[in-house]
């Protein structure tokens, strides 16, 4: 399993459909996830830490697991399957629920809990950008590229990318 970072929501145009950006914490690949409305919603309010007047589902899942004493240790995208994503939830006490990836990504950022993936899955689905864009982290020696240049990259990229560039 690969770790996964959470760069953000951002609207595929032109069919208006939202993508959750997860990048490889490790390594310069990008996975894109188409997601529904509400679920993209779900994962914008977590990264802004936007607290909603009546809790949410996913905040209503976070409450739930905190009554009971449990905390989710971590999220695992498993596979991708006739282009459908699979994730399944890990929780302290040993149990694991299969859940979808968007679900299980927004609760995740509301119980700080590490996001990781296949690699089968990154090697099928990942977008390896080219090294000049990849490098983030200053190893080279130079000045990291600021989080705002990584998004705006995304959003120039997401402009001219399809569902069907990676079927």
């Amino acid at each position: 399993m690969l770790d996964l970072e959470v760069v953000g929501v951002r609207v595929e145009m032109p069919s208006n459909n939202p993508i959750v950006l997860l990048r490889e914490a490790e390594g310069g690949r990008y996975l894109p996830i188409w997601v529904g409305a509400v679920e993209a919603t779900a994962i914008a309010y977590a990264q802004q830490g936007i607290e909603p007047p009546r809790p949410l589902t996913h905040d209503l899942m976070r409450d739930v697991l905190q009554a009971l004493g449990v905390t989710m240790t971590e999220v695992r995208i498993t596979a991708l399957e006739d282009g459908v994503f699979y994730a399944t939830l890990v929780f302290s006490d040993g149990s694991e629920v299969s859940g979808r990836p968007s679900d299980a990504i927004a609760l995740a950022l509301r119980t700080s809990s590490p996001i990781r993936a296949a690699e089968a899955v990154l090697d099928e689905a990942g977008i390896d950008l080219p090294e000049e864009d990849a490098d983030t982290d200053g190893a080279d020696g130079e000045s990291p590229v600021p989080a705002e240049e990584q998004v705006r990259e995304f959003r120039e990229f997401l402009d001219h990318v399809s569902p069907e560039d990676f079927g």
